[in-house]
């Protein structure tokens, strides 16, 4: 489909006149917050929707967020009823990441459980205190180890905020290039944490879509091929509409 007015900084992977789901490259918010009002992937898209016309009252609204340093796959909806159902549907929508991680694994697989809680800093921490926390499952698969470090799937079961990055951190792997719960030395450049694939039910068709992405070329640069991941379609969209 040939878009007259391109979104700069975002890859469209599909949109429809209920949603649009974005690739968004790392180092750019999702939404603007009280301490930060620079360019986001909200303001790039209501640009986008509004084709140049600042009168336009066309808009985006915000479904989820994926963290600044985090690339990766977002949903954005076209109508309040659009974002309140995707929001109400949300333990429903499969949610997979990829990411490379520090060190060797002992369990190839698991799931990594606890209380999740912030502090005044801003930094999220577990807590065996579930009055304080909130509960917060994070599984994972091992699908590939080199050159010191293990490339996980990730599949949330919760979508705390820094979730993956503090489970991993305090499982003793942090996340490569994670400067807020890792290590000080960053060889990754930009962080390794890619929201690679997501499913969920359309708000208005009632059609599950499937959406997936390429491995990021800063994964490729770090570990080498990804086989068991890379023989997955680019974009997968079943009964789109």
């Amino acid at each position: 489909m040939v878009r007259p007015y391109q979104p700069k900084g975002l890859a469209i992977l599909y949109e429809d006149r209920d949603i649009i789901v974005v690739e968004k490259p790392p180092g750019l918010l999702t939404i603007g917050t009280e301490r930060d009002k620079s360019r986001t992937a909200h303001t790039i898209l209501n640009e986008y929707v509004r084709k140049g016309d600042h009168r336009s009252r066309n808009r985006v609204y915000i479904v989820h967020r994926l963290d600044r340093e985090t690339s990766g796959i977002l949903i954005f909806a076209r109508s309040e009823s659009a974002k309140k159902y995707l929001q109400e549907q949300w333990q429903e929508t499969e949610k997979r990441y990829i990411t490379i991680v520090h060190g060797t694994l002992a369990a190839k697989t698991g799931t990594i459980s606890s209380y999740l809680a912030e502090n005044k800093a801003f930094t999220v921490y577990s807590t065996p205190d579930p009055a304080l926390g909130k509960l917060s499952h994070t599984e994972y698969t091992v699908v590939k180890e080199a050159k010191g470090f293990s490339v996980l799937e990730i599949r949330l079961h919760t979508g705390r905020k820094h979730q993956i990055r503090v489970h991993l951190s305090e499982m003793g792997h942090p996340v490569v290039g994670d400067n807020k719960y890792g290590r000080s030395i960053n060889v990754a450049g930009d962080m390794a944490l890619h929201a690679w694939s997501l499913s969920c039910t359309h708000p208005v068709s009632g059609k599950r879509l499937n959406f997936t992405t390429r491995i990021p070329e800063r994964f490729i640069r770090l570990v080498g091929n990804i086989e068991k991941l890379a023989a997955e379609p680019v974009e997968v969209l079943q009964g789109a509409v």
